[in-house]
């Protein structure tokens, strides 16, 4: 990544199986690139990310690259995720803007305009809005992004109405600022969010997919839900702490209680054991919650403490 660019936009698109939807792709997106932004003084680049593929996505990738020296492919050696794609773009990204888009075609690449001329406005970071969404999804793929966008609004401060939107905007220096951050675990709209001070959202359209499936499903939305919780905010743990003191309060006024209710109805004592196995199952639960949480932030700190690299690029793909 170089220090001082003329470059003006950069366009980061991370891809995982995505062969059938591709053409598609590159057709919309060099046809909106060519319409406008045109304008040579102000360059751009698209900076596509494989993300260990086993279709044909790459060599569709490498293909476009030999074809349009405007386009790099950042090669993994296998499966990262999306958040690790993206940010093994950011290393190669040289422009002032940076647009962040899914392959999937639910976002149009016709809005990339709009997002750019609100950076333009002097906005560091503009997201998304996802207008007549078109999921298909059940009950438990949608549910599952209400919470991430609740949890996130509540841990950053920042009361975007769509965080899992990942057609936004950024300017360089915020981008910069979130390269400098090591951690594995890391939920790029939150974290951006840390390091701008003028943030907005704009409402973009929003279409089914083209083709292929969803590549968040149910089990990596609720690892999603413990990066946030985990990498953005001690409120799980402060949680716990108030929910001890309760707890202990409770606990001692229902002794209290019982103590009382023995020396009034001593014939009675033997009916309320059940309640008793209730309650005590109730806060053994709560214990187990409490301590798979208190795993969830030590497991953390050792993936970092191990201090092992966030992906491995294999090749980076460019028309000489």
């Amino acid at each position: 990544m170089d220090a001082i660019s003329n470059m003006y936009l950069s366009i980061v698109i991370p891809i995982y199986n995505e062969e059938e939807n591709i053409p598609a792709l590159w057709e919309r997106l060099s046809r909106v690139m060519a319409e406008s932004f045109a304008d040579p003084a102000k360059p751009w680049e698209i900076i596509f990310t494989d993300d260990g593929s086993r279709d044909r996505s790459l060599a569709m990738l490498i293909d476009l690259a030999k074809a349009e020296p405007r386009v790099k492919v950042v090669e993994f050696n296998r499966n990262y995720g999306q958040h690790s794609a993206i940010f093994g773009a950011f290393a190669e990204v040289q422009g002032q803007i940076v647009v962040t888009l899914d392959a999937d075609l639910q976002n149009p690449p016709e809005e990339i305009p709009k997002l750019v001329a609100k950076v333009e406005e002097g906005f560091d970071v503009v997201g998304g809005w996802r207008q007549g969404r078109q999921d298909n999804d059940s009950f438990f793929r949608t549910m599952p992004s209400k919470i991430v966008n609740a949890i996130t609004r509540r841990t950053t401060g920042v009361k975007l109405h769509d965080y899992g939107c990942m057609l936004r905007a950024y300017r360089r220096d915020v981008m910069d600022a979130m390269l400098l951050c090591k951690e594995r675990s890391s939920f790029i709209p939150a974290l951006a969010n840390s390091f701008a001070k003028r943030i907005t959202e704009v409402p973009v359209a929003h279409a089914e997919r083209a083709a292929g499936t969803s590549k968040y499903g149910l089990w990596k939305l609720i690892n999603l839900q413990f990066d946030l919780l985990t990498s953005f905010s001690l409120l799980p743990l402060q949680m716990l702490s108030v929910f001890g003191v309760i707890t202990a309060a409770l606990g001692f006024l229902l002794f209290l209680g019982l103590v009382v209710y023995r020396f009034m109805h001593p014939e009675g004592t033997a009916q309320g054991v059940f309640t008793l196995f209730a309650i005590l199952f109730f806060f053994v639960g709560c214990q187990f919650i409490a301590f798979g949480l208190l795993g969830e932030y030590i497991g953390r700190i050792y993936q970092e403490v191990r201090d092992r690299p966030r992906y491995m690029v294999k090749k980076v793909h460019q028309a000489k």
